[in-house]
């Protein structure tokens, strides 16, 4: 009932039934027999109204958004990623959970997009359904003024550090389902590494290695 502006149910029941009890009432006073089907029509007036009021009582209830429909409007939404790799090599592998649940491939790239062994610059990740690019320029910073401390157990010769930082995705990098993504995310870069003795504060050559990257952030798309 609510598509019909100016529809009162106050206001019917107010018109309608005085009219066929005023009706009845001179009928009455002139002698003559109140028909049946004047009670009957007042009647079946009476349950019309009953079932207009209880369809506009009902059709006023909300019905709660779904997460699709969340999803829809493209308003912002927290996603969460992860991306390692067991080398400082150009590829790593990652997974986005959250606002968007994709997988595939990261790979550290200069301002040409050519692989940056270097890791200055950009993480371009490759996903499945599309792909989009995050700028790494301040936690690399943090990550390579955290090695000048490398903090090495001598008689291990291994290690870890750990920093934090802002990742915005970069503007224009988004593509497939990703065209038009935007946001940031705060990301911690872990590396644990074992170095080769006897240089043991991670300007050498090592063993092994651990790059974590793990975020969390808002974004719309």
């Amino acid at each position: 009932m609510r598509g019909h502006p100016g529809f009162r149910p106050g206001r019917l029941t107010a018109t309608l039934v005085p009219r066929v009890a005023t009706a009845t009432a001179i009928r009455q006073r002139q002698g003559a027999p109140v028909k049946l089907r004047n009670r009957g029509l007042l009647m079946g007036l009476t349950a019309v109204i009953g079932l207009a009021l209880t369809a506009c009582s009902g059709s006023a209830k909300p019905h709660p958004a779904t997460a699709a429909q969340a999803a829809a409007t493209g308003s912002a939404r927290v996603l969460h990623l992860v991306d390692y790799a067991t080398d400082d090599g150009t590829d790593s592998t990652v997974i986005l959970t959250g606002a968007i649940g994709d997988f595939g491939v990261a790979t550290t790239v200069d301002a040409s997009g050519t692989p940056d062994p270097e890791h200055q610059g950009t993480l371009r990740l490759t996903l499945a359904r599309g792909g989009f690019a995050l700028s790494i320029a301040e936690p690399h910073q943090k990550l390579v003024a955290a090695f000048a401390r490398f903090p090495a157990d001598p008689a291990s010769c291994s290690g870890t550090v750990t920093v934090t930082g802002t990742a915005p995705i970069v503007r224009g990098s988004g593509s497939g389902a990703y065209q038009h993504i935007s946001g940031s995310l705060s990301v911690t870069i872990t590396v644990s590494e074992i170095d080769a003795k006897p240089k043991c504060d991670g300007t050498g050559a090592f063993l092994h290695q651990a790059v974590v990257i793990t975020g969390t952030g808002t974004v719309t798309y």
